[in-house]
């Protein structure tokens, strides 16, 4: 077989979920009955944010990122695959291809910083909460949110930039319905492994890094409360993180599972299913989540659907 080079490669074929006609438009109501929920849900909860002068803090201006980065992502994928179940056109350009493992990476990592510097102003929340406004100033806030945005970037160039440069000896058949860098890297019939190596080297010291600051700021998080011993401090901590610690186990269990591993291990069916709660049901549950573990937010969702019906 004759070897090419990536950039002779004009298009790719994403395999998506399935070729059989009678449970693609199953498939395709389905998908887009939960992705039109999540754009309503995190659409509502972005401008109860920013309309509603009782949000207008730090944790507020977090979760409103949390829920931008919730927006981007199944955007990236989701029309597309919605587009191959309906129409089978499941052609997408080389430029396409690299625009969209660009703006998904991004979006990963960037949300994994963002997760760590919640967590952090949880920490600042719970265990100095007289100082919380001097120490997580607006300043503050926007300059750690550029930063996680930045990296996030960052992370994605140098990602996208190592996949893409890749040799390929033909097969453009993408075991995905979205083009991720896993089966991208599937398709190489190049060595890999230089290739391999930087990108885990980088993701664990930025993921690593990221971890950390979450893991130790719930470990001071636990210790203030032990060394508090008052009562209802439990009610009060899980009150002011239970949402933010259910968030983070859901989106590291499942990129855990989706990127954190050699290609070695690389099963296209269990991919698919885990990509799906990543891609799809995190950024659903996301501002449910928030939502309903949250009385300030409820209250200002109220208050926007009451706008809304009398604008109706």
């Amino acid at each position: 077989m004759q070897r090419v080079n990536l950039s002779a490669v004009s298009e790719f074929v994403l395999v998506g979920l399935s070729d059989a006609p009678e449970i693609r438009l199953l498939l395709f109501v389905l998908f887009l009955l939960i992705y039109l929920a999540t754009m309503a849900s995190n659409i509502t909860l972005l401008t109860a944010i920013s309309t509603d002068s009782h949000l207008h803090s730090p944790m507020y201006f977090f979760l409103g990122n949390l829920s931008l980065l919730d927006l981007l992502c199944p955007t990236i994928t989701v029309p597309k695959m919605l587009g191959a179940l309906l129409l089978e056109h499941k052609e997408i350009s080389f430029s396409g291809c690299l625009f969209q493992h660009f703006s998904l990476i991004a979006v990963v990592g960037t949300e994994i910083f963002l997760l760590a510097v919640m967590a952090y102003d949880r920490y600042v929340a719970v265990c100095h909460p007289l100082r919380y406004s001097s120490i997580v100033s607006m300043k503050l806030c926007a300059q750690l949110t550029l930063g996680t945005w930045a990296t996030g970037l960052l992370n994605s160039l140098l990602h996208t930039s190592l996949v893409f440069t890749l040799s390929f000896c033909g097969p453009n058949r993408i075991q995905q319905y979205y083009c991720d860098f896993p089966p991208m890297l599937a398709l190489s019939c190049s060595s890999t492994y230089s290739t391999e190596l930087v990108i885990l080297v980088v993701a664990g010291v930025l993921g690593s890094g990221a971890c950390v600051v979450t893991v130790v700021s719930y470990i001071c998080i636990l210790l203030e409360i032990l060394a508090r011993k008052s009562p209802g401090i439990w009610h009060k901590a899980f009150s002011t993180c239970g949402s933010h610690l259910a968030v983070v186990c859901l989106f590291y269990g499942t990129t855990i599972c989706t990127y954190v591993r050699p290609s070695s291990t690389y099963s296209p069916h269990w991919d698919r299913v885990v990509s799906m709660l990543y891609g799809m049901l995190t950024p659903l549950l996301n501002p449910i989540i928030y939502s309903l573990r949250n009385k300030e937010v409820k209250c200002a969702l109220k208050r926007v659907i009451s706008q809304v019906r009398r604008a109706l």
